[in-house]
């Protein structure tokens, strides 16, 4: 069994569907561009700067620079807990397992949604993006988070297959959420080991090596 947990943050441990949208969203209108909510759900998850470059053709930093301005006043905010958080953090702990997070928002406002949901003492470590886009991507994320807890064995538990595939990155095993904003498809193709409907779900698998 896995001591050291991994956690996505966005669609793994909370809703951010309304904060981020509405971000995306603010950002494409400084650039002219009319989107929907609903076609905005694809950049929850995924390092935002280059998604917004591979689907627009927008320069990396600056539209991520642009989604600031709407997401640092108000759509961090936007969020929500699922249901079963707290639960699935407090029974790891008792259990006597670290708790990281692994994820490509940028570390401070990580740091800003855990505590705003009273969550933060629950983590040993927090692991995010840069705010100058240096780091963004999920393997490097989870070697810092690694590199910080040398020795133990760990898992990655995510919702969207960047998430998987930066497990794969170091020959870690990892978990798939439904309850967030990836498919069962998209998820089988990064090739998760277990696919679970919940955040509940991954327990059996994190205690008792049961899927």
């Amino acid at each position: 069994m896995a001591d050291l947990i991994l956690f996505d943050l966005d669609g793994t441990l909370t809703d951010p569907e309304e904060g981020i949208t509405n971000s995306v969203v603010y950002a494409l209108k400084t650039y002219g561009i009319e989107e929907t909510n609903a076609n905005c759900r694809r950049f929850i998850g995924p390092p935002l700067g280059p998604e917004l470059q591979k689907v627009y053709g927008l320069d990396p930093r600056e539209s991520v620079l642009r989604f600031r301005e709407y997401f640092e006043v108000k759509g961090i905010y936007e969020n929500k807990l699922y249901p079963d958080t707290i639960q699935v953090l407090e029974t790891l702990k008792k259990a006597g397992k670290t708790l990281a997070v692994a994820t490509s928002k940028p570390e401070v406002s990580a740091e800003i949604v855990l505590k705003h949901f009273g969550i933060r003492q629950y983590f040993d470590g927090v692991f995010g993006a840069s705010l100058d886009e240096s780091k963004v991507h999920k393997a490097d994320i989870i070697q810092e988070a690694l590199d910080a807890f040398p020795g133990q064995s760990a898992i990655m538990i995510g919702d969207r297959e960047h998430d998987i595939l930066g497990a794969k990155a170091h020959g870690l095993p990892s978990i798939g959420v439904l309850s967030g904003f990836g498919s069962r498809q998209e998820l089988e193709d990064a090739g998760a080991d277990i696919i679970v409907n919940s955040l509940a779900d991954t327990l059996p698998c994190l205690l008792d090596e049961k899927s």
